[in-house]
């Protein structure tokens, strides 16, 4: 009998269970290992002193119900100071004298298995749950308190209200546990919740089971949940950046990159977002290499704000605002690395306190507590700018930026700063074209005596911006002028620069007063040898081109074109007419003629040139197009702007596919009292005929003060045709913006001018011609050639 409680303290420790031996006063006097684990305290701290120091509560109470019944329940103080209800027994240890001079106490292992177990749902990483059938909550542990934001006293014996799932398989916690007790089996589905205190949406995996007890019948449901809410976070930040991929960049536009930044950062991130860029970088220059380490000057591109009107921002887009070095902006900068600061640091306070725009959006937003990142837009090694994020810190949303956040927001910049760049670049390269494309156009279409004209062009959108198509007006002799029409193929630098080649060529041939069909011929040939240049090795190459000449004396035009749609014609009683020629073949082919053709044209038609870009904006066939041409001509208008508003609106979609160039010339004529015309024979007694027909006429026109000059340079030139030239002589005044004296002869041979010897008797009267007026030259005729000369009119 002695020996038998002491086996079985033995049998119990082998086991693991928790085993203390006392002495008759309630000292201890042994401390298994069992123990230790149980209570947490070790055998040195408890042996040799009293048990009751181990008990949370009255002691002698608790040892009294163990010596009389030999099992008790009893609260024991842990060593962490929690408190354990322990189910003990009581065994004594009698001596010979039959009296207990020792007991031996002991915690089953299921006891201890119990406590384990206990601690294991307190100290488990994942929320963990205990509910009744009817959805109130018996048990929380310390996680799941930390996932809803609440202690476990505020969460017992009440419902959890449903958490406003984002999905059609995820629709609340009540829902799932009333569906495990109705049909007693677990469910495992996946949640969406927003803590009381935070931002960021937490991403949940919930497994809900049915408890039963020793009988089978359900009595409640247990849930565990596990927090995955980083891996959701790493998804959302992935599934961002490949949207950034997508979403930034869009148009090779600078200030549109930067709205989309700011776009796709406002509400996902941010509160409000700001980018704030370099005016180099804006106007497409190039920017400096490395940090800019001084007061910075930078322009806001694009802002957005949660709230309507953006009340945060100092400063609206397109002004600029000097950033001083203690700023975060600048300190981005200056450093090429993220910002991270808050209000209640000083230099973001002595740096917002010292910039009355800023200072004034803070109060009107009541001077919010907010975390501010700010990141260096940095491409290529250059600094394009910076993208300033702020977030407003409340109790219901107290995150601050994290280091996750600047991963993202540094790997959104690198996106958007080389999208900004590559904008930038274009807008350079487009700005270059455009100014090129400028410069080889007419800056303005003058006006002119024998047309009043007006022009648009349209650069393709779709490609580089500029093209080759061009126009020209070019005044000629005798009050004649020349409309010019033409379209290199392709688009771009190459292009333009070869279309100012072909327009120089021909301001060239026109000043010769070639006829229409040779000037094309001429144009031909210089396109060949361009064709042939290494300057064009790099693709195909060809142009179209129409030439007119309209004189307003005989109101006669002639044209000619080179694989060039042939103009249209609107007639002064509403009319529209497509002009009959042969449209000749590309400029480049060689080896063909070009054809002229000759038509009279009222005073006051309208003379419609364009290119083919005109009539295939469409996508229209020829006569479709050309029946859109007559229709748009045909339209009332007031002027010839608004017959080329009218055009282009009636003809071209919103963003044309290929250049556009359009001319409208109406035409004039001279009155017949503007000029005077007598046929003269080859005799040199004609000479002083001509010379008293010019004061005459001068006379009648009241231009006496012009007499002595003009008198000179008729006389020169009748005497030139009658030596060298022969009949038929003709001699023609013309008065218009200048006076012009033409003398026609038979012959082809053109006259030059020569500086003559002292001791030469001729080869002077050229040269005093070129010397008594404002211009000379010559021009051949169907019989021969005409010498020309203009003069100013006298000032009255």
């Amino acid at each position: 009998m002695v020996t038998s409680p002491l086996d079985d303290a033995r049998r119990a420790g082998a086991a693991g269970d928790a085993v203390v031996v006392l002495d008759s006063r309630g000292i201890v006097t042994g401390w298994s290992e069992g123990a230790r684990e149980l209570t947490g305290h070790v055998a040195e701290e408890v042996t040799g002193r009293p048990a009751a120091g181990l008990v949370d509560g009255d002691a002698g109470t608790a040892w009294h119900a163990l010596r009389a019944t030999g099992a008790a329940v009893v609260p024991v103080r842990r060593r962490d100071g929690r408190r354990t209800d322990l189910a003990l027994r009581a065994c004594p240890l009698a001596g010979a004298d039959g009296r207990a001079h020792a007991y031996v106490v002991t915690a089953s292992h299921g006891e201890r298995a119990r406590m384990l177990g206990e601690l294991a749902f307190q100290q488990a990483s994942m929320s963990m749950s205990v509910f009744d059938t009817g959805q109130c909550c018996l048990r929380v542990n310390e996680a799941g308190c930390r996932t809803r934001g609440r202690p476990e006293a505020e969460l017992l014996h009440r419902g959890i209200p449903d958490t406003g799932a984002d999905d059609e398989h995820s629709r609340g916690f009540t829902h799932h546990l009333r569906k495990v007790v109705e049909t007693g089996c677990p469910v495992r589905y996946e949640s969406r919740i927003r803590p009381p205190a935070g931002r960021r949406t937490h991403a949940l995996h919930v497994e809900m089971w049915p408890v039963r007890d020793d009988s089978g019948e359900l009595i409640g449901t247990a849930l565990a949940t596990l927090d995955s809410s980083e891996q959701h976070w790493a998804q959302q930040r992935l599934a961002m950046l490949n949207e950034a991929a997508e979403g930034i960049g869009t148009r090779l536009d600078v200030v549109h990159t930067a709205r989309e930044l700011v776009g796709l950062v406002v509400p996902r991130l941010a509160d409000f977002a700001a980018v704030d860029l370099l005016d180099s970088v804006l106007m497409g220059e190039e920017p400096a290499v490395g940090a800019v380490d001084t007061d910075v000057t930078l322009r806001r591109a694009a802002h957005r704000s949660l709230t309507p009107g953006v009340p945060e921002a100092a400063i609206e887009p397109g002004t600029a605002d000097v950033y001083p070095p203690r700023s975060p902006p600048a300190r981005a900068l200056a450093t090429g690395t993220p910002v991270l600061t808050r209000t209640g640091e000083a230099g973001l306070d002595a740096w917002l306190g010292g910039h009355e725009a800023r200072t004034a959006a803070l109060d009107r937003a009541e001077r919010p507590e907010f975390s501010l990142m700010a990141v260096p837009l940095i491409a290529r090694g250059r600094t394009l700018g910076v993208a300033v994020l702020a977030r407003v810190l409340t109790p219901e949303s107290p995150d601050v930026f994290d280091a996750d956040d600047v991963t993202l927001v540094q790997e959104l910049a690198r996106r958007a700063a080389i999208c900004v760049d590559n904008a930038r670049r274009y807008t350079r390269e487009r700005t270059t074209a455009l100014a090129l494309q400028r410069s080889l156009l007419p800056q303005a279409v003058s006006g002119q005596a024998a047309v009043e004209c007006a022009s648009r062009y349209l650069p393709a959108l779709s490609q580089a911006g500029v093209g080759g198509d061009w126009f020209d007006v070019i005044p000629l002799s005798g009050t004649r002028v020349a409309l010019v029409v033409g379209d290199v193929v392709g688009h771009g630098i190459h292009a333009s620069v070869t279309m100012g080649r072909l327009r120089t060529a021909v301001w060239t041939l026109a000043d010769v007063d070639l006829p229409p069909d040779e000037l094309l011929t001429h144009l031909d040939d210089l396109v060949g040898h361009l064709a042939g240049d290494e300057y064009e090795a790099a693709g195909e190459f060809g142009a179209t081109c129409l030439y007119a000449v309209y004189d307003p004396v005989s109101r006669r035009c002639s044209v000619a074109a080179a694989g060039h749609p042939p103009p249209a014609v609107l007639l002064p009683d509403g009319t529209v007419e497509a002009v009959k020629m042969a449209p000749g073949p590309m400029l480049g082919v060689g080896g063909l003629p070009f054809e002229s053709t000759e038509l009279e044209l009222p005073e006051g038609a309208v003379l419609a040139l364009y290119t083919d870009g005109l009539l295939g904006a469409r996508d229209l066939d020829v006569d479709a197009g050309t029946e859109a041409l007559r229709c748009a001509l045909a339209a009332p208008a007031e002027s010839l702007e608004d017959i080329c508003d009218t055009v282009l609106k009636s003809l071209l979609p919103d963003n044309p596919a290929d250049d556009v160039a359009l001319l409208i010339a109406r035409t004039r004529a001279l009155d017949a009292g503007q000029v005077a015309v007598w046929d003269l024979s080859a005799d040199p007694a004609e000479v002083a005929t001509a010379r008293r027909h010019t004061t005459d006429q001068l006379t009648r026109w009241g231009l006496d003060e012009a007499a002595f000059v003009t008198e000179l340079v008729v006389s020169e030139l009748v005497t030139n045709a009658i030596r060298y030239g022969g009949a038929p002589i003709q001699l023609r005044l013309i008065r218009d913006r200048t006076l012009i004296c033409e003398v026609s002869d038979a012959s082809s041979t053109s006259p030059h001018l020569r500086r003559a010897r002292t001791y030469d008797e001729g080869g002077r009267g050229l040269l005093l011609v070129a010397q008594l007026t404002q211009r000379w030259g010559t021009r051949p005729s169907g019989a021969g050639k005409t010498i020309w000369a203009e003069q100013e009119l006298p000032t009255t």
